[in-house]
């Protein structure tokens, strides 16, 4: 009789461990995206030859300077943009694009010119409603010369204090890559 108490407290006792036991996925974190070329064109409205911002490093932090394209813009123009990430290091090359888009909620671009007469304007947005950036209109005021600094940040805090229109001080998160170009308005 002992011997059956036992084995049936025995038997309790492993079914109610196991049955306790809840199985966890492990958490994968978001790896990074790997972004060796960002491409900014942009194009005249009315018409005209685009212009072409673009930056490469094909190596990474460190080794090689990256390889930076600059443009001269007209004054007082308006400019369709649009932006496109790739990574090179894969064959053939993956679009940073798509993830961006996949995860638009988590990710937003802010663009900051030296040029006072120089602005971007969001014509796209994530789900929310909130910016994106991948597309936007860029005006050019009076000519000058100076600086136009692209800023990719994952998971900003869209909602905080001007950041929904471009203002990075508030934004928070991680920058994925920032870019600076010497900007020339004519």
């Amino acid at each position: 009789m002992n011997r059956l108490i036992l084995t049936l407290a025995s038997s309790f006792l492993i079914i109610s461990l196991f049955s306790s036991c809840e199985k966890k996925e492990p958490k994968v974190p978001n790896e990074e995206e790997v972004i060796t070329t960002l491409t900014y064109t942009l194009t005249p409205d009315g018409g005209g030859t685009a212009v072409v911002f673009s930056f490469q490093d094909l190596d990474g932090d460190g080794g090689n300077d990256p390889v930076l394209t600059n443009g001269t813009l007209a004054a007082n123009q308006t400019y369709t943009g649009n932006l496109v990430l790739l990574n090179e290091i894969e064959s053939p090359a993956g679009n940073i694009n798509e993830e961006i888009i996949a995860e638009a909620e988590d990710h937003q671009f802010f663009f900051q010119s030296s040029l006072s007469d120089v602005s971007v304007a969001y014509t796209d947005q994530d789900a929310n409603g909130n910016p994106l950036g991948l597309a936007t209109t860029l005006t050019t005021g009076n000519a000058g010369t100076g600086t136009l600094t692209l800023v990719l940040r994952h998971e900003p805090s869209k909602n905080a204090t001007g950041v929904a229109n471009g203002d990075i001080t508030n934004a928070g998160g991680e920058t994925d890559i920032e870019v600076t170009f010497s900007l020339d308005v004519q």
